[in-house]
């Protein structure tokens, strides 16, 4: 997901804040291929990804005459449409959510079953196909595509001077980033195994761009290190701080003074709020820029 919108937002320079929408249809259309018409996962995830790069296209079309903070209202406002069409249509299971049937990567048509019950096996058909998407996207941006749009985040003006069809590659650069978030919401769905539309919030978008952000702009090593990093804050992280003794009811205690809620999901969140500044702040090219320094300091050591 982050690799995608790392495409859109660090090597285009366009702002998105509507992702979840992209990947709500990635999850709903894979599970409902599959459960309705039995459609295989290969093909159905690849359906549900195309479909989300065609609204991708279609919200790429006010990037041509919008940019920063009113682009970033209108991929908002699509994302919040997205949910509430999905959340009131019966088909999706309206707002009672969806039960994401059993991860199939067989053809029932041709009598093949190779159902994937266990979290390891999931593990490694997500990292397989990570790793294939993160080499495309890779390829993509050593393309003349890739320089196209490197040259509109640069000068958008500038590069339709030098021939760049800011139409073209604009629009392209949105339909990409929301076909990886269109694969990215079709894993995540048998991840969860049950889903409904308030599970792709807004906050939810606002989490994959901070990933973008926080891992380094521009580059797809930063959405991997970004995306790695949030993941853990937002998850395991609470978890290990609460097995550190007296440590984890210090924090809930801090939580019932300080917060109308008590947890220490409030942590979380503000670890991750806390992190964004200091990237913002301090190391503008996120944790790749401080790789980055980290390596040459060791390469140039002890000169």
């Amino acid at each position: 997901m982050a690799v995608g919108l790392n495409i859109l937002v660090g090597s285009t320079g366009q702002i998105s804040l509507g992702h979840a929408g992209f990947f709500a249809i990635g999850a709903y259309g894979t599970a409902f291929l599959m459960s309705m018409f039995q459609v295989p996962f290969v093909f159905a995830i690849f359906i549900a990804a195309f479909i989300a790069a065609f609204f991708g296209f279609i919200l790429g079309l006010p990037a041509l005459r919008l940019e920063g903070p009113y682009l970033a209202i209108v991929s908002l406002g699509f994302g919040l449409t997205i949910m509430h069409i999905i959340g009131g249509m019966d088909v999706f299971g309206g707002r009672m959510g969806i039960k994401v049937p059993p991860l199939d990567l067989g053809i029932k048509q041709l009598g093949i079953s190779w159902v994937l019950k266990t979290d390891i096996q999931k593990y490694y058909l997500i990292l397989i196909m990570t790793i294939l998407l993160v080499v495309g996207a890779r390829n993509i941006l050593k393309t003349r595509v890739g320089r196209s749009f490197v040259a509109i985040r640069d000068s958008d003006i500038a590069a339709e001077v030098i021939g760049v069809n800011l139409t073209i590659y604009k629009t392209l650069a949105f339909a990409v980033s929301a076909f990886y978030a269109g694969i990215a919401g079709g894993l995540f769905g048998f991840v969860l195994g049950f889903f409904d539309p308030f599970t792709f919030n807004m906050i939810l978008s606002v989490i994959f761009l901070v990933m973008v952000v926080v891992g380094g702009l521009g580059t797809i090593q930063g959405g991997i290190l970004g995306a790695i990093l949030i993941t853990y804050l937002q998850y395991d992280f609470l978890k290990n701080i609460a097995e550190v003794p007296y440590l984890g009811a210090l924090m809930v205690a801090i939580s019932k003074q300080w917060f109308t809620t008590v947890g220490l999901e409030n942590f979380s969140s503000m670890a991750i709020g806390l992190i964004m500044i200091g990237i913002i702040i301090f190391e503008p090219l996120g944790m790749f820029g401080v790789w980055i320094r980290m390596k040459k300091y060791w390469m140039t050591w002890p000169f």
